[in-house]
This record gives structure tokens, C-alpha cells and sequence, in this order.
């Protein structure tokens, strides 16, 4: 039970894919003008991230070598798929926002990059904790990237007014210059909050 919480909490602060790994961040920095568009994007993710990583541990002695790179993507864009689908059945606008960006999770580096060292060489429970953290890291992580750009690009958050009338939109944080900034600044805050821990 102590492994899986390490594989769990692993993914949330020590191994963050964003703030601590710097990987899959094409998607951070392009959807994350709302919140609504982190969490969506987060929620997707760890979705196929945790099925995938299921499947590759429970095929890992049966999919031959040479093969498994080819074989874990097309585990990968089968879930991609259903998200995909779902996403445009059932949130039409929120698929209109999210773009390409949703089937570009096949190949966002984070979930073939867990699927080939992580998954493929452990049982399905410790796949689907790391899985899991790794998965609601990059989800947390989005979302406060989202948080950030929504509130001091458009005075909003989740849609809802929390600024006054009288505040000035901050109109670089709506654009990609923004997106590189706060997530700067969060990789930075998260770096010095780990040399601190560390040190005590």
C-alpha cells in the first residue's frame, strides 16, 4: 500500500509534468485561457492516461519488443477517441474551444512517456496509481495556469465576474507570450518551494 501511494503522490508534486518535468506543456499553454478549459483538458487526460496505462500493463508480456512503441499508440488513440467523441456529443462548445488539442493527446509525450516506462514493467494497480498522479498533476497543474490567465486576462473565473468594472484586462495573459509567463513564474515558485523542503 506505501508503493502506491508513493506511485500516486509521485506524479502530483515530486515528478509534476509540468512544473517539475517541463513535458506535454504544447496543450498547457494553448487551451488554458479559461478555467473551464484546464480542467476539461485535465479531466481528459488523466482519463486516457489511466486506461491506457491499464491496458499496456495488462499486455505488457504479450506485445512483442519492436512492436510496442506502434502498439502503445494505438492503445492510447483508441481511449483518445472516445474522449473525443464524447467531448463533441456532449460539449459541443467546450470540443469547438479545446480544438485539436484533444486528439493530440496520442501523441502528448506525457502519456506515451508513462506508458513506455512505467507501465509496460509494472502490474495494472501500481500502473493505475501512477497513472492516476501523473494524470491529476498535470491536472491540477493546468487548471492553475487556467486559473491565473482567466482572472487577470478577463477579469472572470469559471465564466463568473470577480473583478470590478473598474479593473483593466491584462490582455497579454489571453495571449501565448501570457501562458509562457505564469507558467515561468509557477515552475519557479514550484522550485523554490523543493529546495526548501529539501533542505529541512
Amino acid at each position: 500500500m506505501g508503493q502506491l501511494v508513493k506511485d500516486f503522490i509521485n506524479g502530483l508534486w515530486n515528478e509534476n509534468p509540468i512544473f517539475r518535468m517541463v513535458i506535454g506543456i504544447c496543450s498547457s499553454l494553448a487551451v488554458t485561457t479559461a478555467a473551464q478549459n484546464g480542467v476539461a483538458m485535465g479531466l481528459a487526460l488523466t482519463f486516457v492516461l489511466t486506461c491506457s496505462s491499464v491496458l499496456v500493463s495488462l499486455l505488457r508480456s504479450i506485445i512483442p519488443d519492436k512492436v510496442r512503441i506502434p502498439c502503445y499508440i494505438i492503445v492510447i488513440a483508441t481511449f483518445t477517441t472516445v474522449v473525443d467523441l464524447t467531448m463533441k456529443a456532449y460539449f459541443p462548445s467546450l470540443y469547438e474551444v479545446m480544438g485539436i488539442f484533444i486528439p493530440l493527446i496520442v501523441v502528448n509525450c506525457i502519456v506515451l512517456a508513462r506508458a513506455e516506462a512505467f507501465a509496460s514493467k509494472v502490474g495494472p494497480i501500481r500502473a493505475v496509481a501512477d497513472a492516476l498522479g501523473m494524470g491529476l498533476g498535470y491536472a491540477w497543474a493546468i487548471t492553475l495556469i487556467s486559473i491565473i490567465r482567466e482572472i487577470f486576462g478577463s477579469g472572470t473565473l469559471f465564466g463568473v465576474k470577480v473583478l470590478g468594472e473598474s479593473f483593466t484586462q491584462w490582455v497579454i495573459m489571453l495571449l501565448p507570450p501570457g501562458a509562457f509567463l505564469v507558467m515561468g513564474i509557477l515552475v519557479g515558485v514550484m522550485n523554490m518551494i523543493a529546495r526548501k523542503t529539501a533542505s529541512h
